[in-house]
């Protein structure tokens, strides 16, 4: 960590070249004495890149930034906000802390938070910004967040571990792609805690998950703007009941939909309705979950497909987690040929061809509020010309 860059003088050239061209920085000589120009670049780089992530620390004078990488990999603030209220009890350990998000916003929920980071230079920049965040009930600790648990004779209420993709591809599905692997773990885990909160990608798969961990209370499936962001799985020590699913939409409030995971099984006989009213398309949040016929039992909703997972309702429910459409008119594919000037946002779903290639082939003009869903019915293909009401 280079104390130089917290300099007024360096900070406010940070500031002032936010919008710079960071890759002409970095090959620049250098502006101070002390300070390389890729470390200059790297600085404004990682505060940019919080703007809208990270905007507590970003609208923060004196904050030290680390690796873009690291910023790129941390909860957003939204998230790690959500997730604060899952905590438990007095005293909580994040055995992965990073750049320190997730325990900054715990530490507001709790009164003890031990925060392990093994890379020692990303501590020391947490510590710093803990002070300078008036975060005082924090521990920040530079070793391996396993290692002092296992030596520790310190018990705390909750644990949180955000364990990292062990190989280089995105597409990790079990929670023994990951390390550290907490199904190894687990036993000590449900030793030191009461409740242990597992963050993971979105692709891992639920199924396998719940295959490898015991007593999962909770599984929050967390979701913002409709981009599914994180599974959190919660685990109480003396849990035996039926796994509860959360699924969580962030936007400018938030929604949730919870149910037991035995519901998945709802049956549901599909409509053979024409769809009128209202079309309703569900979050990501509500679709990773799976439970695509309780959606329409829960909201009082009919589907229109079994493989379209579109529903609609002669009425508006405002409490939908996902976006709400206003149905004009209904178009066969063959009257949809003779239709001149046509417009709108192009939705394509269980459908032969693409978004684009139907741009095309319509000769189709982009709308704000007009859309276009071209879908499968139980009576065949068809376009419905819609008006958004509620986009998330």
């Amino acid at each position: 960590m280079n104390e130089a860059l917290l300099a007024k003088p360096v900070q406010a050239y940070i500031n002032a070249n936010l919008n710079a061209d960071v890759n002409k920085i970095a090959l620049a000589k250098p502006v101070f004495e002390n300070v390389s120009a890729a470390e200059l670049a790297g600085q404004i780089a990682a505060k940019k890149k919080s703007i809208n992530k990270l905007p507590t620390w970003f609208n923060t004078e004196g904050i030290y930034y680390p690796a873009l990488l690291s910023i790129e990999q941390c909860s957003s603030e939204s998230t790690a906000a959500y997730k604060a209220n899952l905590a438990i009890g007095n005293a909580l350990i994040d055995l992965t802390a990073g750049f320190g998000v997730d325990s900054y916003f715990f530490s507001k929920k709790i009164d003890h938070v031990y925060s392990c980071e093994i890379n020692p230079e990303l501590a020391a920049i947490t510590i710093h910004n803990a002070q300078i965040l008036g975060s005082n009930n924090i521990h920040i600790l530079a070793e391996d967040g396993i290692t002092f648990l296992q030596n520790t004779h310190l018990k705390f209420d909750t644990i949180y571990i955000d364990p990292a993709r062990r190989s280089h591809s995105n597409k990790v599905f079990k929670l023994k792609d990951c390390t550290p692997d907490v199904t190894e773990h687990l036993a000590l885990f449900l030793q030191k805690a009461q409740r242990i909160i597992i963050k993971t990608a979105p692709l891992l798969d639920i199924s396998a998950g719940l295959s490898e961990l015991n007593h999962v209370s909770e599984i929050h499936i967390v979701s913002v703007k409709n981009e599914c962001k994180e599974l959190l799985w919660v685990i109480d020590r003396n849990h035996t009941a039926e796994t509860q699913i959360i699924c969580a939409t962030i936007n400018e409030n938030v929604k949730t939909f919870a149910f037991p995971i035995g519901e998945l099984k709802t049956k549901l006989e599909m409509s053979s309705n024409a769809p009128a009213g209202y079309l309703y398309e569900p979050d990501v949040a509500l679709l990773k979950s799976g439970a695509f016929n309780l959606i329409a039992t829960k909201f009082g909703l009919e589907k229109l497909h079994q493989q379209s997972q579109l529903y609609f309702a002669p009425e508006i429910k405002s409490d939908f987690l996902g976006r709400i459409f206003e149905i004009e008119s209904l178009l066969s594919l063959n009257e949809l040929k003779k239709e001149k000037s046509l417009k709108g946002n192009v939705i394509v779903r269980n459908f032969p061809e693409k978004a684009e290639n139907l741009v095309k082939k319509y000769k189709i003009t982009s709308s704000h509020d007009d859309f276009l869903i071209f879908t499968q019915s139980q009576n065949g293909y068809m376009v419905i010309k819609t008006k958004i009401i509620q986009h998330y």
